[in-house]
C-alpha cells in the first residue's frame, strides 16, 4: 500500500480524502498549504500526491512547477471544480498524471488513485531496468574484477546520479573514455546526448567555435549559424578530453559555462542557457599544472568536484588475463577465426610486461598476436613482432648465451658467416678430442690434410702435434 500526501484548504474534502484512502488500505497524510506539503515531501516517502488547484497563497498549477524545479518526481493528482476544465488542461500540461473534479465520488477517486500508482510502479520498474541496462553497458565496456578497478567502478555508481562534475585521471591508454560513458550512462541523463570534444586534437582557432557554435559571418568561412558542444548535449553529458590542453583564455569562458550554466556563440550576444552535466579527462598532473599557473585553479576545483583516478594496468594485473581473453576473442569473431583462448605461456609473457601503453597497448599486442596466430589457442611465438618483420613492442624470453654452459653437442654461433661457422666447429672438434687433429678431421668428416691446411690458412701451427698420418 501506498502513502499519499493530500493538499486541500478544505477541512470537509480533506476528511473525505482521508476517509476513501484509508478505506482503500492507504496512509493517508494531510497538508493544507504548499509550505506545508513541501516539509511533507522533504521527509520522503511519499508515493502519490493529491493536490486542489485552488488554494490561498500558491495555486496547484504553481505547486506543480516547485515541484519540477526542485527535481521531486512524485505524480500528481490534481482535483479541480466542477466544469473547470481548462484547469484540468493546464495540469496536465504542467506534469500532472490525472485530473478529478469535485465533489469526490468514492469510486471515481479510487480509481484514478489505482491508475496513478500502477503509473508509479511502472515507472519504478522502468528506472530499475533502465540502471541494469546501464551497468550491463559498463559491465561490457570496463573489464576488470580486481580491487583497484572495483573502486572506481563503486565511485562511478555513486557519482553518476548526481549533477557533480567529474575530473578522470589517468595514464594514457587507461580507459578514460569509457568509465566517462559509464558515468552518463547510470545517470538520469543516459537518454540525453554524449557529446564528445578533445581539446587537444582541434585547431586552436576552432576550438572556441566547437565548444560554444558561431552564429553566421562571425569569422571567415562562417557561412551559417552552427551549434557547439555544449548546445548540443543539452540535457546530457558533455566530455572534455584532454583538458590540460585547453587555452587560459577559454578556461574562463568555460568556468563561466559551468557557474552560470549559460553561454554566448563566437559573434553573438544573446545568452544561451543549457543544462550540461560536464566530465573532464587529463593525462597529466592537473593539481601541479594549476599550482605552476599553467590552469586556472579555479577550473581545477570546479571541474574536479568528484576527481577519480583511473589505475594503469600494472596495477591491476589480475585484469590482463580477462583482458587479453576478451580482445583475443573479439578480434577472433572479426578476422573469421575460431580463437579460443591463449596458450598459459603466452599468458605469462603478458602477466610480466609492464605495459606503459596501459590497456590500449595490450589490446592492440593481443589483436596483432590473432593475426598472426594459426591455432586456435594463441601461442607465445605469436606474440614475437621481430619474427613476424615488425618492430617489437615488447621482448621475448630471452634465449640463452653462450657463456651460460651450453648442452652437449650444441654449438652457439655469434655470427652467420660460414667461415666464422667451420672455425667455431673446428675449435670444438679440437678441443673434444684433446687437440689430436686425426680424431678431430674425423668427427669433421674431412681429411687430416684438409684440416691441417685449414689450420695453416688461420695461422695456426703446431709442429709438435700427434698426427697419424706421422
Amino acid at each position: 500500500m501506498a502513502r499519499i500526501l493530500y493538499v486541500d484548504d478544505e477541512p470537509a474534502v480533506g476528511s473525505i480524502i482521508e476517509d476513501t484512502l484509508e478505506r482503500a488500505g492507504h496512509t493517508a497524510v494531510g497538508a493544507r498549504s504548499v509550505p506545508e506539503a513541501m516539509d511533507v515531501l522533504a521527509r520522503g516517502g511519499i508515493d502519490l500526491i493529491v493536490s486542489d488547484y485552488r488554494m490561498p497563497g500558491v495555486t496547484g498549477l504553481e505547486f506543480l512547477g516547485i515541484l519540477a524545479r526542485e527535481g521531486i518526481d512524485v505524480p500528481v493528482i490534481m482535483l479541480t471544480g466542477f466544469g473547470s476544465i481548462e484547469h484540468a488542461v493546464a495540469s496536465l500540461k504542467a506534469g500532472a498524471v490525472d485530473y478529478i473534479t469535485k465533489p469526490l465520488r468514492p469510486v471515481q477517486f479510487e480509481l484514478a488513485i489505482d491508475q496513478a500508482l500502477e503509473l508509479v510502479r511502472l515507472r519504478r520498474e522502468n528506472e530499475a531496468l533502465r540502471r541494469e541496462v546501464a551497468e550491463f553497458r559498463s559491465e561490457r565496456q570496463i573489464i576488470g574484477d580486481s580491487p583497484a578497478i572495483r573502486r572506481v567502478l563503486q565511485t562511478v555508481a555513486m557519482a553518476a546520479p548526481t549533477r557533480a562534475s567529474v575530473l578522470l585521471q589517468g595514464e594514457s591508454g587507461t580507459g578514460k573514455e569509457l568509465f566517462a560513458r559509464a558515468l552518463h550512462n547510470q545517470s538520469d541523463r543516459s537518454n540525453g546526448p554524449f557529446i564528445q570534444l578533445n581539446c587537444a586534437a582541434l585547431p586552436e582557432g576552432l576550438i572556441e567555435s566547437a565548444l560554444f557554435g558561431h552564429e553566421r559571418g562571425a569569422f571567415t568561412g562562417a557561412i551559417k549559424r552552427v551549434a557547439g558542444a555544449f548546445e548540443r548535449a543539452h540535457r546530457g553529458t558533455i566530455l572534455l578530453d584532454e583538458i590540460s590542453e585547453m587555452r587560459l583564455d577559454l578556461q574562463a569562458k568555460l568556468l563561466r559555462v559551468l557557474q552560470e550554466q549559460e553561454f554566448e556563440r563566437v559573434g553573438g550576444s544573446a545568452p544561451i542557457r543549457v543544462d550540461v552535466r560536464v566530465i573532464a579527462t587529463t593525462n597529466r598532473d592537473l593539481a601541479a599544472d594549476a599550482e605552476a599557473g599553467t590552469f586556472r585553479q579555479d577550473l581545477y576545483f570546479r571541474l574536479g568536484v568528484i576527481p577519480i583516478l583511473i589505475p594503469p594496468l600494472r596495477e591491476r594485473r589480475e585484469d590482463i588475463p580477462l583482458l587479453a581473453q576478451r580482445f583475443a576473442e573479439q578480434t577472433g569473431a572479426e578476422l573469421g577465426k575460431d580463437v579460443r583462448g591463449i596458450h598459459p605461456d603466452a599468458m605469462k609473457y603478458l602477466l610480466e610486461q609492464d605495459w606503459p601503453g596501459n590497456v590500449r597497448e595490450l589490446q592492440h599486442a593481443v589483436e596483432r598476436a590473432v593475426v598472426f596466430s594459426t591455432s586456435t589457442v594463441v601461442p607465445l611465438s605469436a606474440f614475437d613482432a621481430a619474427r613476424f618483420g615488425l618492430t617489437p613492442n615488447r621482448p621475448m624470453p630471452r634465449v640463452p648465451a653462450a657463456a651460460e654452459a651450453p648442452a652437449k653437442g650444441i654449438v652457439t654461433l655469434q655470427s652467420y658467416k660460414v667461415e666464422d661457422a667451420e672455425r667455431e666447429l673446428i675449435a670444438r672438434a679440437l678441443e673434444a678430442t684433446g687437440g689430436h687433429r686425426a680424431k678431430a678431421a674425423d668427427l669433421l668428416g674431412m681429411s687430416v690434410r684438409t684440416l691441417r691446411n685449414k689450420l695453416n690458412a688461420a695461422g695456426v701451427d703446431d709442429p709438435d702435434e700427434v698426427d697419424s698420418e706421422a
